[in-house]
């Protein structure tokens, strides 16, 4: 019998999902079209191994994805093929992800204008001071 609120069920690929629907379904991305899009360009790894977005996941397989700017490192403890809240999601799976950087890290790196040409031995000092060099 299938359990609607998980999106589990004991058929034939029970305990499995696909990449792409288990990482929208934890809601690591927006929308599964972007999960998908991101296995397909390679921002995807399970159990190191680039995965494609029909590959099935287990309980205890490693994802690896590159997402908005930062790597999540989860382990599934649960597979989901339909979108759960975000309490239901948190259970599914094990975040060893590093830190997010804090704004003040993010807000180090700096933009020049555009149409500015190549920056000046000053510039490149000041730059490299802001970056810590």
């Amino acid at each position: 019998m299938a359990d609607e609120a998980t999106g589990t069920g004991t058929g034939a690929g029970a305990g499995t999902a696909r990449v792409d629907a288990w990482i929208w379904s934890v809601r690591l991305t927006k929308t599964r079209s972007v999960a998908a899009t991101a296995c397909r360009a390679g921002h995807v790894k399970v159990n190191g191994e680039r995965a494609k977005p029909a590959q099935a996941v287990r309980a205890g397989d490693e994802v690896r994805l590159f997402h908005a700017g930062r790597e999540r490192i989860v382990v599934v403890k649960r597979p989901v093929t339909k979108r759960v809240g975000p309490p239901v999601a948190a259970e599914c799976f094990i975040d060893n992800s590093p830190p997010a950087p804090t704004r003040v890290e993010a807000e180090v790196v700096g933009v020049r204008d555009r149409g500015t040409g190549r920056p000046t031995k000053r510039d490149r000092r000041e730059i490299e001071s802001l970056r810590g060099r």
